[in-house]
């Protein structure tokens, strides 16, 4: 039928499963893209009357198209500049000797007192069952300061070169943190929580240029995964890692064009300051003239503010309300005393933030539920989704109060096979209350999908892999009680992500008028067997009604 140019779409994509979510999947329907909007979506042969002159109609040949996935808690600019240090995951190196040869080769080849950085090492998958330490890295690396990253981000380890440019053992330790000891009494090299920050203001901020393009490689990773959007975790540097120019860095990476998906930037509330204001006016604790939660384009605008409550499982170093496995006085510990972090969360809450907390530890989401709570009993909110990133562990009492107050708890469903053992392991016969998605979900919390990378692998599909199956890199089972199902950890990833950030009316469905945010896969998970979630492969990825990667449809 002909059509005014007015009226036709500028792409079709025919001939496909098109799972929508929040709607039955259509088997075989067709989908119309106008400039970056979807305009159509019906059987296949029902947009005809949307094909013009100019039309491209692209048929897909029965492959699955599903919304784009949207990562709701990663770090996208320390993820790409990971990509450049000593890989040290398990898998790449097993024990400490092979971390030890791996920082050999890197130190023979660099130059004269520049650094040697590695990252994702876990010490629960290492042979020795240990950390390295620094004297093990004095071998290799005398006079090269090396650091070592945890696979977790709540530890890393240094040489003497870097503990001598540090000055440890001269300078106070930062509270919520921890130097380490050895046997002989003196600092291992190990470094916990907040203790990083000793280390980390060396080699930060980075200059505008790196971070950019740290950004944009991390950017092209994403797209070749199906992600279309991601919400950036702590915006201008965590746990020691100060980028006071990151949001310039964002905005310099889409004008460049390295920047090819949607990013939400949720600033570390270290960015957050009291500034002047009218005696009329509450007192605002903002960024700079007054920005937050919202402010921006469909490319690039401000979430969630990101506060830390406590640490991780694997490290056990979460705040727990009973000790971890065969730690009798380790209950883990708060990064800062529980009054300051209630101060900061009413803070931000009563100027006009989405709170997101990280809070791993039951005792931990109870105390910030307590915060949240408070919160909206003092300066009331429709519609806050105020977050907890993680709630790694919580109480069956604790998941209500999320439900009453609207908060989105935001897990990482990668982490039980990367993870998970070291997890089980410390938290012993507690684990049923461990990354409890299925009863999240059950009580009609949003349960947003992401993967805290670059912790674990960032993929969602993954990701949505461990969801259902629920089991370990070991092959043991991790909390099968709270497996969801492959439409369920989809939902995970598009629409609830998208909910968490306030972007339901834009993206996370295939629905008219919302972005043509899409990715083509081989197989559809929902169908797909149980086991072989994770091998399906990503054919291409939309952001804007623009196919930014294509391996082949």
């Amino acid at each position: 039928m002909p059509t005014s140019k007015s009226l036709a779409a500028d792409l079709v994509l025919d001939n496909a499963i098109i799972i929508p979510v929040g709607g039955p999947a259509r088997r075989l329907g067709s989908l119309a893209i106008q400039r970056d909007r979807i305009v159509s979506v019906g059987e296949v042969g029902e947009l005809r009357h949307l094909i013009g002159g100019s039309t491209e109609v692209v048929d897909l040949g029965g492959k699955t198209v599903v919304p784009g996935f949207n990562d709701a808690h990663n770090h996208m600019q320390a993820f790409g500049a990971s990509l450049n240090e000593v890989r040290l995951q398990p898998g790449t190196v097993n024990s400490v000797e092979e971390i030890v040869e791996a920082v050999a080769a890197r130190a023979t080849v660099a130059a004269e007192g520049s650094w040697v950085i590695g990252t994702g090492y876990d010490d629960n998958k290492l042979a020795e069952g240990r950390h390295p330490t620094r004297q093990e890295l004095d071998r290799v690396s005398p006079t090269n300061p090396v650091l070592l990253n945890h696979t977790s981000g709540h530890f890393c380890v240094v040489n003497t070169a870097a503990m001598r440019l540090a000055r440890i053992g001269e300078v106070e330790v930062p509270t919520g943190g921890v130097v380490a000891l050895g046997e002989d009494g003196t600092p291992s090299g190990l470094l916990e929580e907040q203790a990083q920050q000793l280390v980390r203001h060396l080699l930060h901020p980075r200059s505008l240029a790196t971070l950019v393009e740290n950004i944009g490689a991390a950017s092209d990773v994403y797209l070749r995964e199906g992600i279309t959007s991601c919400q950036e975790a702590g915006v201008g540097g965590i746990l020691g890692t100060a980028e006071p120019l990151e949001v310039a860095a964002y905005q310099e990476a889409r004008r460049s064009g390295r920047l090819q998906v949607r990013v939400t930037m949720m600033p570390a509330v270290e960015t957050l300051h009291i500034t002047g204001h009218h005696p009329d006016d509450e007192e605002p604790f903002v960024l700079d003239l007054g920005l937050h939660s919202g402010f921006g384009d469909e490319w690039l605008k401000f979430g969630a503010v990101k506060i830390f409550a406590d640490g991780s499982l694997i490290g056990r170093t979460a705040a727990m309300f009973e000790d971890f496995e065969g730690e009798p006085g380790n209950a883990g510990y708060f990064q800062m005393p529980e009054e300051q972090l209630h101060s900061l969360i009413l803070r931000a809450h009563r100027s006009g933030w989405q709170v997101a907390t990280h809070a791993i530890g039951d005792r931990a989401v109870s105390s910030v539920l307590d915060a949240y709570g408070e919160a909206q009993r003092r300066w009331p909110r429709p519609d806050t989704r105020h977050r907890i990133e993680h709630c790694g562990m919580c109480r069956a009492d604790d998941i209500d109060r999320m439900a009453n107050l609207g908060v989105i708890p935001v897990p990482q469903g990668r982490f039980i096979s990367e993870i998970g053992d070291g997890m089980a392991k410390a938290v012993g016969s507690r684990r049923a209350d461990c990354y409890r998605q299925a009863s999240l979900a059950s009580a009609g919390i949003p349960v947003a999908g992401s993967s805290d990378r670059p912790v674990v692998a960032g993929a969602p599909l993954l990701g949505i892999h461990d969801l259902v199956n629920q089991r370990t890199a070991s092959g043991a089972e991790f909390n099968p009680q709270e497996a969801v199902s492959a439409e369920e950890a989809l939902r995970f990833y598009t629409a609830n992500s998208a909910y968490a950030a306030f972007d339901e009316d834009n993206k996370g469905s295939l629905e008219v008028g919302k972005l043509a945010d899409l990715v083509v896969l081989d197989a559809d998970p929902t169908t797909a067997g149980l086991e072989s979630i994770g091998e399906i492969g990503v054919l291409a990825t939309m952001v804007g009604g623009q196919f930014r990667f294509e391996a082949a449809i």
